[in-house]
């Protein structure tokens, strides 16, 4: 084997985008070597050329300058040779939803030429490893979505490849699935000495690589061992715990707005994370006067964090925020902060707020299948409530009644005044939802499905073009409207799809999984606005499979199997999974914990 199994050397990619004539530079001068048997992570924001450079790897797209080889193979040359001898699996991965997990298999390997001799054995071990060994006559099409995506990876390895691409695998993946998904991939690269480049949106999964690229506009801003990129942080790490009765999210969002002194603020674990600048100590941040600050052990994410930043400001010196807060005409202004006795922080709603959703013994059937069972919970105006739980744990089928768009087969569901059994279009008149896949019009430029979406929700002449001014100024869009939804990055896409929600200014906004696939930065300037949304009024309901985004949520359930398994403030639910130190860690241990229950009772 060669000494690196990838060696790039001043590669350059663009595209033309026809919808504006312009060219798109998705690769600038990229050079690297990458080591044999091992883990490799390459991260960035949306459109930073990550699947640009897979699909290069792949032999799928040629340099239009620079030289690239992949196991001693010139891709340009020899594209053929390196497929003979890769396996990648992309975003989309194409399973048969209709085929079984067998016949899945037996497919990917007809494909592969693999011989008959070998598949016996091989389909064992990916059988074994993936745990779905129990499900091989089950249809692809009814597996949860964490199962989905370690069926497509045992397809992807039904041959045994020199090096193994995989684009963004545990997107929609929750954190149990992803966990099993990372084991398996640690488990190849020691028994087999595999080598994987794998791209992710998760920073925590980067960290366990050997070795990590940054990517930022078709360029490496770094590369190194998440120990090299963490101490790049060292020292600049800091969390903060506020005052009793606050909330997390307000003062995180006033941190960020401190871009002077602040390059990072996120909650976690009830406190504050952040990352200040060069020189920067807490007692210089004036919404930290009085507030207890700890230094912290840099992570892979605040070098990340810091690195987007940098790069920012160095493309646009002038521009004081990089995240603007919600403009007061598309989600209303935070309330002011004060440290010292935590004044105009809402904390988790009492029994003097309006309840704006209230579920009672709510049931939704298919056929024998029982998808969500006996489920009671309330929702408060103004407050950001979580529905947590695996994948096929019954969360879409719950916010799916939640908005109308699936009746119930039994129960009390009330939304936003109306009773959802006799009055769904009464309800949903008063609601905004953003699904978990782009459900926009690809075909229609952004503008033009703003325009649609308006109507729909009964916005006529000025009112219309007010209400469009404003969320394209407020998600950023400007300058993008003309563009073909279908075409725009995915970031862009989500904030597209928040905006045509918002139009109408709802009451209520459902959030089905609206930060799946979005890199870290991108996922704070969306709770930046969710946050604001929230001072202002609005009642969101999210789901999500980013366990840190919990901490943003007043109070969450956690549900699994149609049942729910804990509701309560992030607090709540920490303390509930023994004093757990992350969201994440406290969902892992109430699943697991229930999961062995029923399986004890069922032994």
């Amino acid at each position: 084997m060669p000494q690196s199994v990838i060696e790039a050397r001043h590669l350059d990619k663009s595209f033309l985008d026809k919808a504006s004539g312009k060219t798109i530079h998705a690769l600038r001068d990229i050079s690297c070597g990458l080591s044999p048997g091992r883990l490799n992570a390459l991260v960035g924001p949306d459109g930073a050329g990550k699947t640009t450079f897979m699909r290069l790897i792949t032999g799928l797209l040629a340099p239009d300058r620079g030289t690239l080889t992949v196991l001693g193979l010139d891709t340009s040359r020899d594209a053929q040779g390196v497929q003979d001898r890769i396996s990648y699996m992309p975003q989309k991965f194409g399973l048969y939803e209709d085929l079984s997990v067998q016949e899945n298999l037996d497919l990917y390997a007809d494909l592969h030429n693999v011989p008959g001799a070998v598949r016996a054995k091989r389909f064992a071990r990916l059988l074994e490893m993936t745990d779905l060994a129990s499900f091989t006559a089950r249809p692809a099409g009814k597996l949860s979505g964490g199962m989905k995506q370690k069926l497509g990876l045992a397809c992807t390895l039904v041959r045994s490849p020199d090096l193994l691409l995989l684009d963004e695998p545990t997107v929609g993946v929750d954190p149990l699935s992803r966990r099993e998904l990372w084991a398996i991939l640690h488990r190849l690269v020691r028994d087999e000495r595999l080598s994987v480049l794998v791209s992710t949106a998760y920073m925590d999964e980067a960290a366990q690589c050997g070795s990590v690229f940054i990517m930022h506009e078709g360029r490496f801003l770094a590369e190194g061992t998440p120990d090299e990129l963490c101490a790049m942080s060292a020292g600049r790490c800091f969390s903060a715990l506020p005052p009793k009765g606050s909330l997390a999210r307000t003062l995180q969002a006033h941190l960020l707005d401190d871009t002077a002194r602040v390059v990072d603020a996120v909650p976690q674990g009830g406190r504050v994370r952040l990352v200040l600048e060069e020189g920067t100590r807490p007692e210089d941040v004036p919404c930290l006067h009085g507030v207890a600050a700890h230094p912290e052990q840099p992570l892979v994410e605040d070098t990340f964090m810091l690195l987007l930043r940098q790069a920012h400001r160095a493309a646009a010196p002038s521009m004081e925020k990089d995240n603007p807060p919600a403009s007061a005409e598309a989600c209303r202004t935070l309330p002011e902060y004060s440290a010292s006795a935590g004044e105009n922080m809402a904390v988790s709603p009492g029994p003097d707020k309006e309840t704006v959703i209230e579920v009672r013994d709510l049931v939704r059937r298919f056929g024998s299948f029982t998808a969500v069972a006996n489920t009671s919970f309330s929702v408060a105006r103004g407050e950001i409530f979580g529905l947590l739980g695996p994948n096929g744990a019954g969360k879409t089928t719950t916010f799916r009644m939640l908005c109308g768009l699936l009746p119930a087969s039994s129960g009390y569901l009330r939304v936003a005044g109306e009773n959802l059994r006799v009055a769904q279009a009464k309800a949903r008149a008063k609601i905004g939802y953003v699904s978990q896949k782009f459900a926009l019009y690809g075909n229609l430029s952004a503008l033009e499905n703003l325009e649609f979406f308006g109507g729909v929700y009964g916005l006529r002449g000025a009112s219309l073009s007010r209400r469009i001014n404003a969320v394209l100024g407020e998600f950023n869009l400007r300058g993008r409207e003309h563009m073909p939804s279908g075409q725009l990055p995915g970031g862009y896409k989500q904030r597209l799809a928040m905006a045509a929600a918002l139009l109408h200014e709802p009451e209520i906004l459902f959030l089905d999984e609206p930060t799946s696939g979005i890199d870290p930065l991108a996922r704070r300037a969306f709770w930046r606005r969710i946050t604001n949304l929230a001072a202002g009024g609005t009642t969101v309901v999210v789901t999500t499979h980013f366990m840190e985004e919990a901490e943003y949520c007043d109070r969450m359930v956690i549900q699994d199997a149609g049942k729910l398994l804990a509701i309560g403030a992030p607090h709540d639910i920490r303390t509930a999974a023994g004093d757990a130190a992350t969201m994440n860690e406290a969902f892992i241990r109430i699943v697991e914990k229930a999961r062995a229950h029923v399986s004890g009772e069922t032994a």
